[in-house]
């Protein structure tokens, strides 16, 4: 009895559903017969009219389609729909299901990845890419091997890295490295961009049938992991300076800036293109958006190889999802991506031509990515639950089998006892998983694949040659490399220099000073000596505060300068000279400022030569403090033991300065003319008390020529020893 009355009411509610759409469809016809095609209409109306109209629709779209499944659903189980909702969707339904408008099954369709309009941080642009022409590069690698010698106390040691890697990677596909932490895709990846060239690296790598040479540097893109990007420079400004570097010295400054913004267009980075890059301290550009401006330094010189260290890592799933769609795009315009991933979705896995499956430096996979799961299906090894295939895949490579079927044969192996370990639930161990995979793919397709490899490249030898050069191309000479440089520079520190801690420090020294020694007079012997006590404070704090200042210099930018030598970017020398004189521009402004205060408060020798005599004394300290500075931290490259060694010595510059001590032995004598300080101070004294006295202090007040000519070595000197020191750094990163 009660099933009879459950079942009238279900009969008695479908009839009331099914009036009210009858009803709805009638006072409505226009929206229920028309309804889609205007619908239609409308969207290509504002489609016409605004560029961001097709993403707009393909978010109409997917709302449709869910508030369609919704509502079906409601249907099956009973529930009234609703009049406004019938007649918005403009559809007729009956007791058994409900039938669609023909002009309206296109906008019903289930969407695909491609019909995702672009991600929140680049708008709603559609990206295109780069279709000029470039030199094919088909990328051989043969039973690739590296090994790491690990130096103990009193033995050493070889450890391997990649135990003979085999694969290839044409133009038009994208290469993904897949492998756990520590299995070696970093070193991989390093070694096929030419990054790592040692004796301890083995095997064959051919580019076109040729060996790596340095001429390559200019046709490939290497993008690290760590996003090296000066912070305070803007999205256009980076790529503008890249181009202007990099880009052929044949294109005009005109040309070079447009290919710059016309990389900002084809990557999205319209919307933040004036906005800072930023960084720990700095407020700047979201993840995905930096991580678009690297790929785009890269791109921006077209290059047939493109490199890519888990340009995915620290993104969402929507945001990586368009990072590897974006470099899908950049491979079907003719060229060759290679890329390592850690743990990709499995949207983005289905996004790879090729994949390289790597676990404690062995070869487990390569082969189409599509045809990765039937080839470990093949050999035994199958998810029993649903799962991700880069998850499976992962945890295979960690030898980790929980949700994975068990060959016959492993399991004979632990049944027999000839596993060394066994798990508490009786499967293979590890490290016997490990092996048995690697058996498998030397014993199944290894081989198979190594014959591929002998196939010659289809090239011919004029298409061959021209990944060589008959000599190295630079992007700009070395006076626009110099100018170049000199802006960018300038640019990205002026913030530090000129920041209001900075200021602030130095303007209130100044004040102290001037307080406490305000309107000191030098006409009788105790107001002598105080004012020389404050001139040797002068020397003392312009000589410390370049040199600090000076010292994190070369070992903060050691990541970009590396970055962009490594690409042949810019001549070192060219770099090191826009680099020196950028920062001495900067280190002269505050300097003036503080003697304007100090100077006139404490009423030092009040005429125009002897005050700009002063200024020039304080600079040539200055530039001589900061080539101090310079050398320490280009030959150290360590912050730590770089401040240690510049403590010790300003410390042993200010206490041979001549004021502390007059009387120095003569065995240790010659300390004092290592010392700016000394030299600084000696030529306050003579610019101020000249026309005094000839002796203050035991110091005699001679012409003043040799301590500018100690002063002019130190500037010179000093500054050749960190550039001497910056190329060997070169040339050990070379070796």
């Amino acid at each position: 009895m009660e099933n009879a009355s459950t079942s009238s009411l279900a009969r008695t509610q479908s009839d009331d559903m099914a009036e009210t759409v009858a009803t709805a469809s009638v006072k409505s016809p226009p929206l229920a017969e028309g309804g889609g095609l205007l619908s239609r209409k409308s969207s290509q109306r504002m489609t016409a009219a605004s560029p961001s109209g097709g993403a707009r629709n393909a978010r109409i779209r997917r709302a449709r389609s869910a508030q369609l499944k919704v509502e079906v659903d409601e249907v099956g189980s009973g529930v009234a729909l609703s009049r406004a909702s019938s007649a918005s969707l403009g559809l007729s339904f009956s007791f058994t299901g409900f039938t669609l408008p023909p002009d309206e099954i296109a906008d019903s369709k289930p969407f695909s990845d491609d019909d995702i309009p672009e991600d929140i941080e680049a708008g709603t642009h559609k990206t295109k890419f780069q279709t000029e022409h470039t030199l094919p590069i088909y990328l051989k690698f043969t039973d690739v091997t590296y090994k790491v010698v690990i130096k103990g106390i009193t033995t050493t040691k070889e450890k391997d890295i990649l135990k003979g890697i085999t694969g290839s990677v044409n133009p038009g596909e994208v290469l993904a490295l897949m492998g756990p932490s520590g299995s070696g895709k970093t070193s991989l990846l390093n070694l096929l961009g030419g990054r790592l060239i040692q004796s301890t690296i083995g095997g064959s790598i051919t580019y076109n049938d040729q060996p790596y040479s340095k001429f390559l540097k200019s046709r490939i893109g290497f993008v690290t992991q760590d996003d090296v990007l000066f912070p305070h420079l803007t999205v256009k400004e980076t790529l503008t300076y890249a181009a202007r570097l990099r880009l052929p010295n044949m294109l005009t400054k005109e040309q070079k800036e447009k290919r710059a913004l016309d990389v900002i267009e084809e990557l999205g980075l319209e919307r933040c293109q004036d906005t800072m890059i930023g960084g720990s301290y700095v407020r700047g550009v979201s993840g995905g958006e930096r991580k678009r401006v690297c790929i785009g330094s890269e791109i921006i010189i077209n290059p047939s190889l493109l490199f890519l260290d888990e340009p995915t890592s620290g993104l969402d799933s929507t945001t990586a999802l368009r990072i590897v769609q974006l470099l899908q795009g950049i491979a079907e315009a003719g060229k060759t991506v290679v890329i390592t991933i850690h743990q990709p979705s499995s949207r983005l896995f289905h996004k790879f031509d090729k994949l390289i499956l790597l676990g404690k430096g062995s070869l487990l996979y390569f082969g189409k990515a599509s045809e990765a799961m039937d080839y470990f299906q093949f050999i035994g090894c199958a998810p029993l639950i649903t799962m991700n295939p880069a998850e499976f895949l992962l945890d295979l490579a960690n030898g980790n089998v929980n949700d994975i079927s068990v060959p016959s044969e492993l399991k004979e192996r632990v049944q027999v006892g000839k596993a060394e370990v066994e798990t508490c639930n009786g499967k293979p161990s590890a490290s016997v998983v490990q092996e048995y995979l690697e058996e498998a793919y030397d014993s199944r397709v290894a081989e198979i694949e190594k014959t591929k490899l002998m196939v010659p490249v289809p090239l011919d030898e004029e298409l061959k040659s021209k990944i060589y050069s008959c000599k190295r191309q630079w992007g700009a000479s070395w006076v626009e490399q110099f100018s170049i440089l000199f802006s960018r520079g300038f640019k990205e520190r002026k913030h530090d220099y000129f920041s209001w801690l900075r200021i602030t420090q130095v303007l209130s020294t100044a004040v102290i000073l001037g307080l406490l020694w305000w309107q000191s007079d030098a006409n009788n012997p105790k107001g002598l000596q105080d004012q020389a006590g404050l001139l040797f404070f002068i020397a003392v704090f312009w000589g410390f505060f370049p040199v600090f200042t000076a010292i994190f210099t070369f070992p903060q930018e050691r990541a970009m300068l590396t970055k962009e030598r490594t690409t042949d970017m810019y001549r070192l020398s060219a770099y090191f000279v826009a680099r020196t004189t950028s920062d001495l521009l900067l280190d002269l402004v505050l300097p003036i400022f503080f003697l304007l205060v100090v100077y006139f408060m404490a009423s030092l020798r009040l005429s125009a030569g002897r005050f700009f005599l002063s200024i020039l004394t304080v600079f040539l300290c200055i530039i001589a403090a900061q080539g101090l500075g310079l050398a320490i931290g280009a030959t150290l490259m360590d912050l730590k033991r770089a401040t240690t060694l510049a403590s010790v010595t300003v410390m042993t510059f200010m206490l041979a300065g001549g004021f502390f001590v007059q009387k120095v032995p003569i065995f240790i004598s010659w300390i004092r003319y290592l010392s700016f300080n000394y030299h600084t101070y000696k030529l306050l004294l003579k610019v101020q008390y000249e026309h005094i006295t000839r002796t203050i202090n035991g110091i005699t007040l001679d012409s003043g020529f040799t301590e500018v000519a100690a002063l002019l070595a130190m500037v010179f000197g000093y500054r050749l020893l960190a550039y001497i020191s910056l190329r060997r750094m070169k040339l050990q990163a070379g070796n």
